[in-house]
């Protein structure tokens, strides 16, 4: 599918408010409401849109720690991958899990209630796991700015 400027323009503005209406949003992007519909459900069919969520504030819920831990596995293989994979799929602390490049194997970014939490989390639920070597975590002390959507 080839982008044109009111697909960059639908994508750009459901980036920044994924609750906007077909009404609304049609109105912004200067096309007929059905015209708009038919570009967004193209958009959603095509992979462009993945889904559509609420930011919902962390520590207006309690977690008011965030942290990234890098993990090193002990051994390395396809099996040991998808195992791991699916281990911090399970984990409610984990709220996203890359590969890395380097010294590390994973970064999680972590969010839990407290320090205490944290610890716990670390030596209770990832360094167990048979396959994890080495968890080395850095807290966040401030966000410096929100989540930023794709540009495009």
């Amino acid at each position: 599918m080839d982008l044109d400027g009111f697909d960059r323009k639908i994508l750009a503005l459901l980036q920044q408010d994924a609750s906007l209406t077909n009404a609304a949003l049609a109105e912004r992007v200067a096309l007929s409401p059905s015209q708009c519909s038919r570009r967004r459900i193209a958009l959603e069919e095509a992979g462009f849109i993945s889904g559509y969520r609420a930011e919902v504030e962390p520590a207006r819920l309690g977690y008011v720690v965030e942290a990234f831990s890098r993990v090193t596995l002990a051994a390395h293989s396809e099996s040991v991958v998808d195992d791991i994979a699916g281990f911090f799929d399970d984990l409610p602390e984990v709220r996203m899990a890359y590969t890395l490049t380097g010294d590390a194997d994973y970064l999680l970014h972590v969010q839990v209630r407290s320090l205490d939490e944290l610890a716990s989390f670390v030596h209770r639920r990832l360094l167990p796991h048979p396959m994890v070597a080495q968890v080395r975590s850095d807290i966040v002390l401030q966000r410096v700015g929100r989540m930023k959507g794709v540009p495009v």
